[in-house]
Formats: C-alpha cells, sequence, structure tokens
C-alpha cells in the first residue's frame, strides 16, 4: 500500500516536472543558469517518460524497476549538478529526496519480483 502511493506521488511529480521543463519559461531560465539549455527538452521528455513507466509499472513490473531506476539516474546527476554549482541546501534537497525516493521504489520492487 505505502509503496503503491509513493509510485504514484513519484509519477504525478514527475509528470508536472516534465511538463514544466518544456513549457515554463522559469524552467528555461534555470537550464540557461546551469549551462543545460541544450538539454532541457531531452530531460523534461524523461521525466515525463519516467513518470508514464511509472504508473505502467503498476501493470507491469519491469517498466516500474527501469522507470524508478532511470529517475534516480536522473536525480543522482541533477543532486551533482546543483552540488557542483554551490546551489543551498534547500535548493539540492529535492533532487536528492526524489532520488532516495525512486532508489527505494526500484529495490522494493526488484525485492517483490
Amino acid at each position: 500500500m505505502l509503496l503503491n502511493i509513493l509510485i504514484l506521488a513519484s509519477a504525478v511529480s514527475f509528470l508536472f516536472y516534465g511538463i514544466s521543463c518544456l513549457l515554463n519559461s522559469g524552467m528555461k531560465e534555470e537550464f540557461y543558469r546551469y549551462g543545460l539549455d541544450k538539454f532541457r527538452k531531452l530531460i523534461g521528455f524523461l521525466q515525463l517518460l519516467g513518470g508514464a513507466g511509472l504508473l505502467v509499472g503498476f501493470a507491469w513490473q519491469p517498466a516500474l524497476i527501469i522507470a524508478s531506476g532511470g529517475l534516480s539516474l536522473l536525480m543522482l546527476i541533477g543532486f551533482c549538478i546543483r552540488l557542483k554549482m554551490k546551489d543551498g541546501f534547500w535548493e539540492s534537497i529535492p533532487s536528492f529526496i526524489f532520488l532516495l525516493l525512486n532508489l527505494y521504489i526500484c529495490i522494493q520492487t526488484i525485492g517483490l519480483r
């Protein structure tokens, strides 16, 4: 039950972030600030794909493992970039929390097989 709630929360978050990444001008400025503006659309697409993969994972477990593992990796990279840019704790913590959340989902799902 808790795992399903966490999966749904992560999926909704990444669908929202993916759309924001593609459409929100504030997100465009963030990617420019990090020097990653050429990767913004790719990252937005990967977030949408990951969020959708988490939802598909309710019916097909391999999708859940792939999506949660991929989102964990994406958030690890995001967290490292924020540290490199010397962002503060509060700016960096969301990527770290989503890293841990999706890593937990991945590990728990692998353990269910």
